[in-house]
């Protein structure tokens, strides 16, 4: 069992619905010493990658790219999920639907901050049914820049968002991966990684 899912099985709470909540120390209330370890071990993991740029999706993604891309020594971007006074010029739109928060948004990312000199690692803190990072992906085709991995925190292995990117042909890498979860007892089962 690594850091995280020791971290996932003390701390997380599992509710009904597949819900998985991780609010204590990942994406309401944030460990950041927890953050730096997730953001040396996507560095160990995409090693040698040319990634310029890290890219995420609001909210809860930015403080785990924040601490990633200090270890690329690159900046974050973020696509914002929706248009404000202060974005200006072209815009990269793609619409995604959050399985969290049962809704479709656009989300945006400003044309002057991806283009095609950029090696992108995504990083986002869930994986469920894949819309979010085929949003992400399909604004980085559309800015022409190259797509050098994913990286996620916690991918929720019983829904088909992780099969569905790895068939795209991605690297993604997952620091835990949930294949099972019973509300009533609490239990977390993680598929094994080498």
């Amino acid at each position: 069992m690594n850091f995280l899912e020791e971290r996932i099985q003390k701390d997380g709470i599992v509710k009904e619905g597949n819900v998985l909540k991780v609010d204590s120390f990942l994406n309401h209330q944030m460990d950041i010493e927890l953050f730096d370890q997730i953001g040396a071990e996507f560095q160990k993991r995409f090693a040698g990658k040319p990634i310029n740029k890290i890219l995420t999706i609001e909210a809860s993604g930015i403080g785990i790219a924040c601490m990633t891309a200090k270890h690329f020594h690159a900046p974050v971007v973020f696509a914002k999920k929706s248009k404000s006074i202060n974005i200006e010029g072209e815009m990269y739109v793609a619409e995604v639907e959050s399985f969290t928060h049962k809704c479709k948004n656009q989300v945006i990312v400003s044309k002057k901050f991806l283009g095609p000199d950029d090696h992108i690692l995504i990083i986002d803190d869930f994986l469920a049914n894949g819309c979010a990072l085929q949003g992400l992906i399909s604004i980085v085709t559309e800015a022409g820049a190259t797509l050098e991995g994913i990286g996620i925190t916690i991918e929720k292995g019983f829904q088909a968002g992780g099969r569905i990117i790895r068939n795209l042909g991605y690297h993604l890498e997952s620091l835990a991966i949930v294949d099972a979860m019973d509300p009533q007892t609490g239990h977390i089962t993680f598929r094994s990684q080498d």
